[in-house]
């Protein structure tokens, strides 16, 4: 299918699933440690090869996820697959060390009143966290890497202006960041916005690498990561099933789903090495642990050719 992909589209995509973190910390109930366990053996048997597990943030702020030490530590380190963990501060990233996770995520907000509420610190904090991150990474032998929340317009500011993603992406760098992830925490990109943030990245910083985090709280999450392989983003974060939200934003909804995004990029022939059919089976699976109905359509409707016996539906009188 490659003839099928658009000029200047990667010819392969990564796919960061993120759905046991970012989608199971908005959730109600926690799900017990075997569950996420059998989910993110069977994401990585369908195919998924870098996995955002869990997050080290404190377990009374996200009590969904207060397990983080003993799910990275059961999973282990299956070949091939890259685990990553949220840390919010050095005391998440020394948890992280210790946990053995193959990287760390620091982050932060594009917006002070995003950052306030979500990590309870103004951003000039938030990058000295990340400055004491870095270095107990670098210590540790593990990469770190950067997550901007909010960098497509805050719930609380509206416009976040692009200096200041720019500005603080350049800090980012200074601390021996080199990868960034844009985060749109609430649905609020469209594809002009995307455009515009990528290009002025890579102009201001070429040697930083991009990656996409969309919500699909408007109905256009696919629309952006289609501007984003316009501009040539190769890296973008999912949720399994289109699980996801942020407890710490007004209106935030569901990640892009996985299922989802593997389908637009497969049929465009931009390959992702993850059998999707499986990944269906898995988001079926979470569908049924949530208890709840799952905002995928992929998983509903099947891949495009799935076929159906005639007798399936009634057949038309008159």
């Amino acid at each position: 299918m490659s003839d099928r992909r658009p000029a200047g589209w990667p010819a392969r995509a990564t796919i960061v699933e993120v759905g046991l973190r970012d989608g199971l910390q908005a959730e109600r109930v926690s799900l017990p440690t075997e569950t996420k366990l059998d989910l993110a053996r069977r994401l990585i048997g369908a195919g998924i090869r870098h996995l955002e597990l869990t997050s080290f943030v404190s377990p009374r702020a996200v009590p969904q996820l207060a397990d983080a030490e003993e799910l990275v530590t059961r999973l282990g380190r299956p070949k091939g697959v890259e685990i990553t963990a949220l840390v919010p501060n050095a005391k998440g990233a020394e948890r992280a060390v210790r946990a053995g996770v193959d990287g760390m995520v620091v982050f932060l907000s594009a917006s002070e009143s995003h950052n306030r509420k979500n990590l309870n610190r103004d951003i000039e904090r938030s990058l000295a966290d990340v400055a004491e991150v870095t270095r107990l990474g670098e210590a540790a032998g593990i990469p770190v890497h950067a997550a901007l929340s909010v960098a497509f317009g805050c719930p609380f500011e509206g416009e976040v202006p692009l200096d200041r993603v720019v500005g603080i992406a350049e800090e980012l760098a200074m601390l021996g960041i080199r990868r960034l992830s844009l985060g749109d925490t609430t649905g609020m990109a469209t594809p002009p916005l995307v455009r515009e943030r990528v290009e002025a990245l890579r102009a201001t910083l070429p040697g930083l690498e991009i990656a996409l985090h969309f919500h699909n709280t408007r109905g256009i999450g696919l629309c952006n990561v289609m501007a984003g392989l316009d501009c040539g983003v190769d890296r973008f974060e999912s949720s399994i099933g289109g699980l996801g939200g942020c407890p710490f934003a007004a209106g935030a909804t569901g990640n892009v789903c996985t299922e989802d995004l593997v389908y637009l990029l497969e049929e465009c022939g931009v390959q992702t090495g993850i059998d999707l059919e499986a990944l269906i089976e898995v988001a079926r699976a979470v569908e049924r642990a949530v208890g709840r109905p799952l905002p995928g359509q992929v998983m509903k409707a099947g891949p495009r050719l799935a076929l159906h016996p005639l007798d399936a539906v009634a057949t038309a009188r008159g």
